[in-house]
């Protein structure tokens, strides 16, 4: 199993510069990845540019590039040119984000999420390969037939062919989706325990693959990448509290009480009594509430807390369950705490004897 690092966004300051510390610190302790995301604040792509400008061995990965702020034609354009810049070290993750990012912010209708994934990604993949790109769907027909486009082939020429695809997934339909057409998943709010029931389903998706992988529609080669949150210290209870404000604004938060991806994942972990109870509070402006409202016990699920023998025997749990990467979250207050905490995790990984 390999490391990763979350980085997040950017939100002011120097941030930026604390984000950097931080993945160098990562790259020197063989990390194998470093992964941006995006919202409607900081873009992916620039801070990964920058990133990647900085550093020489530790791959950069999008997690997320949201489908609905790019067409599949700009993705493909900025993963060449990441995967140029970087010498070979750029993994495209992508969602679909939700109805209120993707309508609100993006003015992208959010029908039908799947059907445009499958789109998006099979127009990336082929635009990668320089094929001269010519396709007709649902969501996207190129080159468009009733005016003066022609098909296009990419002009830059890529270090590789084909980048890493990894789907940003939470619902079972999505996990198979995922399977089916991606190189990894980027998971969240992971539970050793519960993660066998969510490979099932990208296991379905790869065998569905079955004439192209041949013997190999398990997950052989496959990235299962588990978001994880994590914070060092002896005392457990006061280990959760700083992701409390996470866990609430996904279970809460992250949607409209009809549609909240994060909250009907719980639900199926078995944490639908609090799921609802932290929703409702939050969604009623109640966000101290909220967060008091998270069991620990679902905390203690989703992350790495206590000490380095601790997170030995999670992390172990974590690869016993199938994970191929953890990428973690470091939720202390200060920059010099967050890189302390990256040290005692690569020390529990080598604890548990089973790094990559």
């Amino acid at each position: 199993m390999r490391l990763g690092l979350n980085i997040g966004f950017v939100f002011g300051g120097d941030d930026h510069l604390d984000h950097l510390r931080l993945v160098k610190e990562a790259e020197a302790l063989g990390f194998s990845v470093t992964w941006a995301a995006e919202a409607y604040g900081s873009d992916a792509a620039t801070l990964l540019t920058w990133i990647a400008a900085q550093t020489s061995t530790i791959d950069v990965g999008a997690a997320v590039f949201q489908i609905p702020a790019r067409t599949p034609a700009m993705t493909a354009m900025t993963a060449a040119t990441l995967d140029r810049l970087s010498n070979g070290r750029f993994r495209l993750g992508l969602g679909v984000s939700g109805p209120q990012v993707s309508e609100g912010w993006h003015g992208v209708r959010f029908g039908k999420p799947l059907a445009r994934t499958r789109e998006y990604v099979a127009i990336v993949n082929s635009a990668m390969r320089r094929e001269t790109v010519a396709f007709e769907g649902e969501h996207f027909t190129l080159p468009l037939p009733d005016g003066p486009g022609k098909p296009l082939k990419l002009s830059i020429r890529p270090v590789r062919d084909h980048v890493p695809v990894y789907l940003a997934a939470v619902g079972p339909k999505n996990l198979e989706l995922a399977g089916e057409i991606a190189d990894g998943w980027l998971g969240i709010l992971n539970d050793p325990s519960y993660l066998g029931e969510q490979l099932n389903h990208i296991k379905a998706g790869r065998a569905a693959r079955q004439p192209e992988l041949g013997s190999g529609a398990d997950l052989d080669g496959f990235d299962v990448v588990a978001s994880v949150p994590v914070v060092t210290g002896d005392d457990l209870e006061a280990a959760a509290d700083p992701i409390r404000g996470y866990t609430a604004l996904y279970i809460g938060g992250m949607g409209s009480r009809e549609k909240n991806f994060y909250n009907a994942l719980a639900v199926r972990m078995g944490y639908e009594k609090e799921a609802k109870e932290i929703q409702d509070l939050y969604l009623a402006k109640k966000h101290r509430e909220a967060m008091a409202a998270v069991p620990r016990g679902f905390i203690d699920s989703i992350s790495l807390l206590g000490g380095k023998e601790r997170m030995a025997d999670k992390l172990t749990a974590y690869a016993e369950a199938g994970a191929t990467t953890v990428a973690l979250t470091p939720f202390e207050p200060t920059v010099e705490a967050r890189i302390a905490t990256l040290r005692t995790v690569a020390e529990a990984l080598e604890l548990a004897g089973i790094g990559d």
